[in-house]
């Protein structure tokens, strides 16, 4: 396999999909792209023009409105991209609580999913870019040359969450366990791997270990 242009990975809540997309895409010089960014600021846009999330018809066009882009980061801030609206910097505001507690509302109506997964296209047909989502491989880009399906264990992925937050994000084991449960329940009319994607069980994995095995796959299969 010759090193292809686009890649996507997918998987569920906890999988590791944003670490090892950015670890893939910094290896290869290519562009990291975390589709769900794009849902996430069309909610902090919503709520910032008071919407209310239940009623679909104004986020449908509010999604044909507003112009989403994400690009290579344009600060040394830590970010791995910049996410903009309309020319506005929104990369660490769509991380806010509020977006997080009413993305997957909004990213369920289809009208809306259907404007954003054009606008990811676009991004995708670019190419140079590590797509990661729960349904790059099979909706967004079903001819990327490349699928990952990352799997993991609920007890895995928990037990990540939960090292991951300290202080005042701390959460018990079993309501962070509960809250990914939850959060594969709202996924899960999109998760699902494509039909030709290289599934991926990484219990026990690093980053890095899933890095070099995904390179080697590459080279194997060139």
């Amino acid at each position: 396999m010759q090193q292809p242009l686009v890649i996507t990975i997918d998987g569920p809540a906890g999988a590791g999909k944003s670490t090892l997309g950015a670890l893939l895409a910094e290896r290869l010089g290519y562009l990291y792209f975390d589709t769900g960014v794009m849902y996430r600021a069309l909610t902090l846009v919503a709520l910032q023009a008071g919407l209310d999330l239940t009623q679909p018809e104004p986020l449908e066009a509010l999604a044909q409105q507003v112009l989403i882009e994400v690009v290579p980061p344009t600060q040394s801030d830590g970010r791995q991209y910049t996410v903009l609206t309309d020319g506005q910097d929104v990369t660490w505001a769509i991380r806010s609580p509020e977006v997080e507690r009413g993305v997957s509302l909004v990213a369920r109506y289809p009208a809306v999913r259907r404007e954003l997964i054009r606008q990811q296209q676009q991004i995708g047909l670019r190419g140079h870019v590590v797509l990661v989502g729960r349904d790059a491989g099979t909706v967004v880009m079903p001819d990327a040359p490349l699928k990952i399906y990352l799997e993991a264990s609920l007890d895995e992925r928990a037990r990540r969450r939960t090292q991951e937050r300290s202080g005042d994000e701390a959460q018990p084991l079993e309501d962070v366990r509960s809250a990914i449960a939850r959060r594969d329940s709202l996924d899960a009319h999109v998760l699902r791997p494509a039909p030709d994607a290289v599934i991926l069980q990484n219990d026990g994995l690093t980053p890095e270990d899933e890095v070099a095995w995904i390179m080697d796959y590459i080279a194997r299969h060139g």
